[in-house]
């Protein structure tokens, strides 16, 4: 009985994957006896369900040989297609887990970025389903980088028109003016963060371009005060250090068909002593939205090196002795 599988082609042209005429397509269909069509930016895909899971994993093969050198041409399929077989015929005994598209944020030289713990593919499905998606957890859980990674799919695949990223610039009042340099060179060490990730998803002389164009923005929190935002993908990062005012500003900034990621790390806030976290804050105020979905990531999470996952172990038992030892002193 003959099976169908949809496949959203992500962050790509859909001609360089059709071809000219559909060419790679019927390429595609002779040598892996499915049927495929490509309605606009979805393959639609019906054979047999042992024959879909390799064709999956094939087309994952030639997304990311687009995006490492442009276009396919039916003689690309063909070497894809035979190194594959050859594969197969090495190791008969072996099953190969075929990897899903369904899953793969984006598609970059070095390869695809795509959720590695339960908690990561919680937070890409949440922002697939809400505009307002709001990551919290501690460092080294991909908070960033994964909304950095779903902001530019958004904007290749033009669901979007533009990205504004943002971090409150300094720890307590972004006052900026103190600093040496230019307002570029004041703001960089601040942002720094946002551009290592963005070098990793867009080649540089087009990052530089989309930067000049502001296509994508990088800015302190301060400097959206005042705008709104349409057609875009807003990223708040550090939003721990956003006092409540900031915070409010910040969400009422959302235009027409806009989208938002906000992430932070509520156990290390820099604010002033007595100042509520607008991060904090928001969990009671927002919570039950429709549209609005907070996303907790753990220790669990840690996809940097395995000691980042003690050092957050070890600092949480410090916590819970010192409030220990706090609580007992008090009755005393």
């Amino acid at each position: 009985m003959a099976a169908e599988k949809r496949i959203k082609l992500h962050g790509i042209n859909p001609l360089d994957f059709y071809g000219l005429q559909d060419q790679n397509l019927r390429t595609l269909e002779s040598m892996l006896d499915v049927q495929i069509m490509g309605r606009g930016r979805e393959l639609v895909l019906r054979g047999e369900e042992e024959k879909l899971a390799k064709a999956e994993h094939l087309i994952a093969e030639l997304l990311y040989m687009i995006h490492q050198q442009g276009p396919l041409t039916p003689e690309d399929i063909e070497s894809v297609v035979r190194l594959e077989k050859w594969k197969e015929s090495k190791d008969d005994s072996v099953e190969s887990e075929p990897s899903t598209l369904d899953s793969i944020i984006l598609f970059t030289k070095k390869g695809p970025i795509e959720p590695k713990t339960e908690g990561q593919k919680k937070y890409f499905e949440s922002t697939q389903k809400n505009d307002i998606v709001v990551s919290i957890g501690p460092a080294g859980t991909g908070k960033t980088y994964m909304a950095v990674a779903i902001a530019v799919a958004k904007l290749r695949d033009h669901e979007v028109d533009r990205i504004i990223l943002c971090r409150p610039a300094v720890e307590a009042g972004e006052s900026l003016g103190f600093l040496p340099g230019d307002f570029r060179e004041k703001v960089d060490p601040y942002v720094r963060p946002l551009y290592d990730a963005l070098y990793d998803m867009v080649p540089l002389d087009k990052l530089r371009r989309q930067i000049e164009t502001r296509i994508i923005e990088i800015v302190p929190l301060a400097y959206m005060r005042g705008r709104t935002l349409n057609n875009a993908f807003v990223i708040l990062d550090e939003a721990q250090n956003t006092t409540t005012a900031q915070m409010k500003m910040f969400l009422t900034r959302l235009g027409t068909n806009s989208r938002s990621i906000i992430t932070g790390d509520i156990t290390q806030m820099d604010l002033p002593p007595n100042t509520v976290s607008g991060l904090v804050q928001i969990q009671q105020i927002l919570k039950g939205i429709d549209g609005i979905d907070f996303i907790y990531l753990s220790k669990r999470d840690v996809v940097r090196h395995p000691l980042v996952r003690k050092i957050i172990k070890a600092y949480e038992e410090h916590d819970k002795l010192s409030q220990k030892k706090s609580s007992e002193e008090k009755v005393f």
